[in-house]
């Protein structure tokens, strides 16, 4: 079974995001910040990560900075969900490492089509 951290400061956002992940049968764990999602991804490397911009602590970005420096943080696959519709934001969330981007608010249709494009199911 696939294993995707969800990575958002919004509680709301991590129950809504992880009832539609374990309905696609996937194994989900959360962190409310980059910060404890690097330790999660120490402890145990998921699949993949769907990942918020703006948080507290640390954000989206400079989580990602730190996770690709991370032994073996090339290999999951990093999905931004985000509220920023600038192209040049999406573009530089993309040169940072991420492999695709959800606008928020998303449902499932929308997770699964991008799950699909970076071929995780």
């Amino acid at each position: 079974m696939k294993q995707i951290l969800i990575v958002d400061d919004s509680a709301v956002m991590r129950k809504v995001t992880r009832r539609i992940l374990d309905g696609m049968r996937f194994q989900t764990s959360e962190a409310e910040d980059g910060r404890h999602a690097l330790a999660a991804c120490a402890t145990e490397m998921p699949d993949a990560i769907l990942l918020d911009w703006n948080m507290p602590v640390m954000d989206g970005f400079e989580f990602l900075k730190e996770l690709r420096r991370l032994p073996n943080g090339a290999n999951p696959k990093v999905i931004f969900c985000t509220t920023e519709n600038d192209v040049a934001h999406i573009a530089r969330a993309m040169h940072a490492g991420a492999d695709e981007y959800i606008m928020k608010p998303f449902d499932r249709q929308i997770v699964q089509s991008k799950l699909q494009e970076i071929g995780l199911i």
